[in-house]
């Protein structure tokens, strides 16, 4: 790395600060037409969930024994990836890798989304939305769903504070930065969150301090979350959902979906607004080697489940086994191991494939086959039937097609607006990491350079200078 003095950095800073703020300011046609487009799709959503309120569940294709589809499908997918800003990010705070600065606040927005946007499907699935309060005030302690609300609602608030605080000194930024070019409501929301930050040393030791204790409070809820979600499944009297080993799987496909979506999203965000010069191509290699990792834990969990429940072959299993391989879900299943496992664990592996494109594909074939995934769990699990009936059959209606579509809109849509009011990168932290690596790098060009002088000094040289000495 060549070092630079304190006048480079300063102008990189500058530069950084301009770029990052950029989208806080001017907005283009573009952003409007997008969001145009994700509104309509959102509304489209929500003339489908009121015909659903309106007309009951007979709207949708869920029926007595398959009370649960799309809606829990999507519930435990959009909590899957909500793993891949807050434990991740603090996965790599806590490994102090100085490549992540870039990353983590946008993985930490899509925490965010994601929960928010994922807690409203259990809601939509239900058929009176309006007792929702019992389940509150009534709920039985010993239900896993009373479990899973306290986790979802402790993870959420945990991950709004870990998103928070390192945007501290950034709203300052914004405050005093844009204070003449933006409209009032947002200076008066720049002045309130930033909650008098100057950058005082007091002020950044205790932001520390609290960033800290986030860090290492938020990886065992981050964990608990998946692993209760899990248990809704593990705890309830199915076959296929027998397994003990669904926590350590829910987990590890969470942070593999979770791991695509940073992908995703940063490669987006990187285009439109321009951010090639701090998103690198190191950063998609670094996070593709993350996820051929998660893949391959991923198959290795899939065949401790698959080998040794298929090699007896027990009771309802054989049914189970029947529809994943070569019955009605053999498409969904087979497009996961192979399309959602094998080949982004391929795309990485091969030098030639592993670029920001095949990064990006990569992860787009993981998402894709970890929804595949979340829906053959949830529906295979209760096709299979618990008395000799044939198996139950299922297929979204429009309805439920038209909430997802919606869901996955809003998802974007909040995004969209979100890059629109906070900066989508850590200045402060890309900056302070920016200074300390010239400042490293200074320090050992001027040691090789003093290696050098002393080299070329001729009291370094002494089998030399008694060679001149001896010389008549």
């Amino acid at each position: 790395m060549e070092p630079v003095g304190p006048v480079a950095v300063a102008e990189y800073r500058e530069r950084l600060e301009k770029r990052v703020l950029a989208p806080l300011t001017s907005t283009g046609k573009g952003y409007y037409l997008l969001v145009a487009a994700l509104l309509a799709v959102v509304g489209w959503g929500a003339y489908a969930y009121f015909t659903q309120l309106r007309e009951g569940l007979i709207v949708t294709a869920m029926r007595d024994r398959i009370s649960w589809g799309l809606y829990i499908t999507l519930f435990v997918f959009f909590i899957g990836i909500s793993h891949a800003g807050t434990l991740i990010s603090a996965i790599l705070r806590v490994s102090k890798a100085g490549w992540r600065v870039p990353v983590t606040r946008m993985a930490e927005f899509i925490t965010v989304v994601a929960l928010s946007v994922g807690a409203l499907m259990p809601l939509i699935d239900m058929g009176r939305p309006d007792r929702l309060q019992n389940l509150i005030l009534f709920g039985r302690w010993q239900s896993p769903l009373i479990w899973d609300i306290l986790a979802i609602t402790t993870y959420l608030t945990g991950s709004i504070l870990y998103l928070y605080l390192p945007l501290i000194p950034d709203l300052a930024l914004a405050r005093d930065r844009l204070s003449d070019v933006v409209a009032p409501w947002k200076r008066g929301f720049y002045r309130i969150l930033s909650v008098g930050w100057i950058g005082t040393d007091n002020q950044k030791r205790y932001l520390v301090i609290a960033m800290t204790l986030m860090m290492l409070v938020i990886i065992p809820v981050a964990v608990s979350v998946h692993t209760v979600v899990s248990w809704i499944f593990g705890m309830t009297l199915r076959e296929p959902w027998n397994n003990p080993m669904f926590g350590a799987f829910f987990v590890a496909g969470a942070i593999y979906s979770g791991i695509a979506t940073i992908v995703i999203v940063m490669a987006l965000l990187r285009k439109v607004y321009h951010l090639e010069e701090y998103i690198t191509p190191q950063h998609f290699i670094n996070l593709g080697y993350m996820l051929a990792g998660f893949a391959l834990i991923m198959i290795y969990f899939n065949l401790l489940e698959f080998v040794t429940t298929g090699y007896k072959l027990a009771g309802e299993g054989e049914m189970h086994f029947r529809e994943l391989f070569t019955g009605s879900l053999a498409p969904v299943f087979w497009f996961y191991t192979l399309g959602g496992m094998v080949l982004p664990a391929l795309i990485i592996v091969v030098p030639w494939t592993r670029s920001i494109l095949g990064v990006v594909v990569a992860s787009v074939f993981v998402d894709i086959g970890m929804w595949m995934e979340r829906y053959f769990i949830v529906v295979g699990g209760l096709r299979l039937p618990t008395m000799p009936y044939e198996p139950a059959t299922y297929f979204p209606s429009w309805v439920e097609w038209s909430i997802m579509a919606g869901a996955f809109a809003g998802f974007c849509l909040i995004i969209a607006v979100v890059v629109k009011v906070l900066p989508i990168i850590s200045v402060w932290e890309v900056a302070e990491h920016y200074e300390d690596e010239k400042v490293i790098a200074r320090k050992d060009a001027e040691g090789v350079l003093a290696g050098r002088l002393v080299a070329q000094h001729p009291s370094s040289r002494p089998f030399e200078r008694s060679r001149e000495v001896e010389r008549p």
